[in-house]
Order: structure tokens, then sequence, then C-alpha cells
């Protein structure tokens, strides 16, 4: 008996674990109406990126994406708000060698991926901040194709001289939810193990111009 006990303890610790390490998605919801502000354009595109990580089964990949333009609100040391032009051409992977990173991006910039041809930016628009425990709650309007949601992401700003970082913690985005539909078995049936995992995970490294 006390076998028996101890298998089912050591059955649900190993559930609870891997529940634990399951991936979470922001939760995407109708976007939020906001004014933004225009011609402020204050933000650093040669020191601020995008990192982004895809998943398969038994692999991954991963890269970075740039900013075309962006914006930066910052008053009395706390941010209020902010927009981020994102250069979809600008798509990079990083694991491979230049054949198979060159053969990623293909993938990427597809039309039945994220369209780059179509849609040449993307964008995520701050619309609120809360600070929570500490931390701050960043939610904004995030347009990937032809979709706009919002989403809440955790966050930082910190002021060394005369630069202000935004910077977010790692966040997974359900690509299905923008439309981004290769190889995501939400969209095609009887893909075995040649599907790619819906959620890609981002995180954003925001630098203001000195």
């Amino acid at each position: 008996m006390k076998k028996l006990i101890l298998s089912f303890a050591l059955v649900a610790s190993v559930l609870t674990a891997c529940k634990s390490e399951k991936k979470d998605k922001v939760l995407a919801t109708e976007a939020i109406e906001v004014a933004v502000v225009t011609g402020l354009n204050n933000v650093d595109v040669a020191s601020s990126v995008i990192t982004w990580k895809g998943t398969k089964p038994g692999g991954a990949h991963d890269g970075t994406i740039v900013l075309k333009e962006g914006s930066l609100n910052v008053e009395a040391g706390k941010l209020t708000g902010g927009s981020f032009i994102i250069d979809m051409s600008s798509i990079k992977n990083l694991d491979l060698d230049a054949g198979g990173a060159a053969k990623i991006v293909g993938h990427l910039s597809a039309p039945d991926f994220f369209d780059v041809a179509t849609y040449a930016t993307s964008k995520f628009v701050i619309t609120s901040v809360a600070d929570v425990e500490g931390k701050l709650a960043v939610t904004g309007n995030l347009t990937v194709k032809d979709v706009t949601k919002s989403i809440t992401i955790p966050a930082m700003v910190s002021t060394t001289g005369n630069i202000t970082t935004f910077k977010s913690e790692k966040f997974n985005i359900d690509r299905a939810e923008f439309n981004v539909k290769y190889a995501s078995k939400k969209f095609f049936d009887n893909l075995k193990d040649k599907f790619i995992d819906d959620l890609i995970e981002l995180s954003f490294t925001v630098n203001t111009k000195a």
C-alpha cells in the first residue's frame, strides 16, 4: 500500500511540474481605442530590438526584429504611452548558418506566415500602464497582419543619463489569433509532427535617443 501511495505521489508531482512548465500566452482581447501622440519619434531604432523564439517538435529557432520608428512617452520618470512600428522585413534568424537562416526567414516572410510583402510593418501601441507589485503591466494594441488585439505584458522602465529604456519580460502570443497559419494545428489537420507551435515568445528592448 505504501508503495502504491508513493507511486501516486510521484505521478502527481510529475504532472504538476509539467503543468508549471507549460508556456502561458498573454490574453488577446478586443483592441482599445487610444489617441496616439504623433511627431515624437524619440526611439533609437539602432539600439532597440525585439527578440523572438518559435518552437516545434524536437527543436526551436530564435532571432530578432528591429523597429522602423517609435515613440516612448515618459513623464516625471513614469511611462505614460508609446508606439512602436515594427519592420517585418528585418526578421533575422540567429541559431542557424546562413543557408538555414535564409530558409527560416523565407518561411516567416511567406503569405501563410507574416506575409511581409503585403504587411510590411506590425505595430504595438501602449494604451495604459499600471503598477502591479513593483512591476509594470503594460497594455497595448498589437497589430500583426490585418488583426489588432489588446494584450498586457510585464515590463520595466529605467533611465540612465539621457536614455530611457523600456524592457519587457518574455511573453507569448498565439500567432493563430493573428491569422498566422503556416503549419498551425488550428488551421490544418494531419500535420503529425510537422507542425509549428502556435505560441511565439517575444520580448521588447526599446531605447530612446540620447
